[in-house]
C-alpha cells in the first residue's frame, strides 16, 4: 500500500521558488501561465496489512508532524493499494 501526500504553501504565503520559476516560464515566452506555486511530493510505501482507515491515519501523522510545517503549509494525503 502507498500514501501519496501533497505539501502546498498556504494561499497568501510568499512563494519566492514558484516566482521565480514564474519568472522563467515568461522567458520561455510562455505568457498564458497567471501564477505557478511550487510544493513537495513524498510517496510513503505501507504495510500491505494494515486497514485504508489506519494507513491513512499514519500517513497524516507523518504529514502533520514531519512534511509539513503547519504554520504556513497544507497538506493532502491519497491511499493507493
Amino acid at each position: 500500500m502507498k500514501a501519496k501526500v501533497y505539501v502546498t504553501l498556504k494561499p497568501g504565503v510568499l512563494d519566492p521558488q514558484g516566482k521565480a520559476i514564474h519568472h522563467s516560464v515568461e522567458l520561455l515566452g510562455i505568457e498564458e501561465i497567471t501564477d505557478i506555486r511550487q510544493g513537495k511530493y513524498f510517496e510513503i510505501a505501507l504495510d500491505a496489512d494494515l486497514s485504508e482507515t489506519d494507513a491513512r491515519n499514519t500517513a497524516e501523522n507523518i504529514a502533520k508532524n514531519v512534511l509539513a510545517n503547519p504554520v504556513i503549509e497544507d497538506y493532502r494525503v491519497e491511499i493507493v493499494r
